[in-house]
């Protein structure tokens, strides 16, 4: 089997595996990192949205061979070490999870769009996020996490404050 080097959460790491794998079962079953998900497996739900070199991308579609160049992968667990990324905490503000399988992906996605446009508009964030699906139908309280952490990241509020 053909063996890949990938830069993913600023560590570099070898597998062996073959080239057609998804990216998903890479990031998973050989690297051990659970927080990325498998929802649909054709690129359509979002849930198992990740960062290349900081676009957000669906990893179920993603063959490792397409990861041959030395990109940079980001899974929810290298948005954070420690969960203190303003969505992250603005996600726990909102407390948008219910059954909480999507909300790395929403996450994921959500960051590709403050790390573009700090200030969304409403507008804006639907349609950033409209490629991420959440069957418990949290989105209004997505839109508000965004939100605050949009907010939050200009300095105009600091999350979890009284």
């Amino acid at each position: 089997m053909p063996a890949y080097t990938l830069k993913i959460n600023g560590q570099t790491q070898s597998v062996e595996t073959d080239s057609q794998t998804p990216l998903l079962w890479v990031i998973r079953e050989h690297l051990g990192l659970m927080g990325t998900k498998f929802g649909c497996g054709i690129s359509q739900c979002g849930a198992c949205t990740i960062h290349v070199d900081g676009h957000a991308m669906k990893a179920c579609g993603l063959p490792i061979s397409a990861m041959a160049n030395g990109q940079e992968i980001t899974t929810i667990e290298g948005l954070s070490k420690v969960s203190t990324h303003p969505l992250q905490q603005a996600w726990i503000e909102a407390q948008v999870p219910q059954c909480g399988y999507c909300q790395s992906g929403q996450i994921m996605q959500a960051a590709t769009l403050l790390n573009t446009n700090p200030k969304p508009s409403r507008e804006e964030i639907l349609q950033h996020m409209r490629g991420n699906l959440c069957r418990c139908g949290t989105y209004m309280r997505i839109v508000k996490a965004i939100q605050l952490a949009a907010e939050a990241i200009q300095g105009k509020t600091s999350i979890n404050e009284e």
